[in-house]
């Protein structure tokens, strides 16, 4: 178990593979995940491609301003209908793609997003369907 932040971000940083494959695969509680956000911003899209994230720290980076720490969490098979929707409905056509394409979104959201303004959008949405 990732035991504080500052270890998680040693792992990714790493060199090692086992190291990184700790950062990936290893749980660490939220209030490590909440530090992580907090303290190191540039993790953010890491604490999304942790195998073991939370729906709730999920929830909390699908919130976030840069485009590139909520295309992370779009790109999770795990979220639940909730997340699904808000990311679909994204200002940023890259996320909305990603939720296109990721195979655990809900039909009636990939329908929806057959009819998005964005031909990128569209098109990744007919491509799954």
């Amino acid at each position: 178990m990732i035991a504080s932040a500052e270890e998680f971000v040693r792992l990714r940083t790493s060199q090692e593979p086992a190291d990184y494959h700790r950062a990936a695969h290893e749980p660490a509680g939220t209030a490590i995940w909440l530090e992580v956000i907090a303290r190191y911003p540039g993790m953010k899209p890491w604490v999304a491609h942790n195998k073991t994230v939370p729906l709730e720290i999920l929830r909390v980076l699908a919130e976030d301003a840069d485009h590139d720490v909520r295309f992370a969490v779009a790109t999770k098979r795990k979220l639940d209908g909730p997340l699904f929707d808000r990311l679909s409905r994204d200002r940023d056509e890259g996320v909305r793609a990603r939720i296109a394409r990721n195979p655990n979104t809900p039909a009636e959201i990939r329908r929806r997003l057959m009819d998005d303004p964005s031909p990128l959008v569209a098109e990744a949405a007919r491509e799954t369907a």
